[in-house]
């Protein structure tokens, strides 16, 4: 285990713990999280998950920005995406998976001077990158089937991580894993409510 891999969970739990609570420091405390597995994914060669860290990185800065403004009022029901909607999402997500899983297997070959070495599992770190995003995309529509793709991505990314040597990481993911079937079995009692 590397300070990194240690700093940059401490740093991700209690950003999440942050966030449950609502307080607005969450944002900069993932900040700094992110930066610390982005530097981590580059060392253990998880190129998507180092990739994916700039995407949380910017929505990191957006969240801090929009929660420092005042709310518009508009609250979305938490719900499912209509049948056909959410199969060509899981569809697109999948493809998209595969193409950055190809691309991510010839990365070291492409741009040599940044990627030193082969990535590891490249399709497999890239279906979980792209799940995420998806997910993310969903949560912010308060849509229950992004739980679904979490709890898919915590799974494994628990094998992932733990094959990988990076214990603390795979650790958390079994946190966020009964963190993502407690928030689909709320998200769903929310939902009947609201029925």
């Amino acid at each position: 285990m590397s300070y990194i891999e240690l700093l940059g969970t401490v740093f991700y739990l209690w950003s999440a713990w942050l966030i449950s609570q609502r307080k607005i420091l969450t944002w900069p405390v993932g900040i700094v999280s992110v930066l610390l597995y982005m530097a981590l994914f580059y060392q253990i060669r998880l190129y998507s998950d180092m990739l994916e860290q700039i995407y949380y990185l910017v929505v990191s800065i957006y969240g801090w920005w929009r929660w420092s403004i005042p709310d518009s009022g508009k609250v979305l029901q938490i719900r499912y995406s209509p049948p056909r909607k959410i199969v060509l999402i899981a569809a697109i997500t999948v493809a998209i998976s595969f193409a950055t899983g190809a691309l991510m297997s010839q990365i070291h070959l492409l741009l040599p001077a940044i990627f030193l070495e082969k990535a590891s599992f490249p399709y497999l770190d890239a279906l979980t990158t792209i799940m995420s995003f998806t997910a993310m995309s969903l949560m912010v529509q308060k849509r229950i089937e992004s739980w679904y793709y979490w709890i898919i991505v915590d799974v494994i990314g628990i094998w992932l991580y733990y094959v990988k040597e990076v214990k603390f990481i795979a650790f958390l993911y079994v946190i966020l894993l009964l963190i993502a079937i407690n928030g689909s079995i709320s998200w769903l009692k929310t939902a009947k409510r609201q029925d």
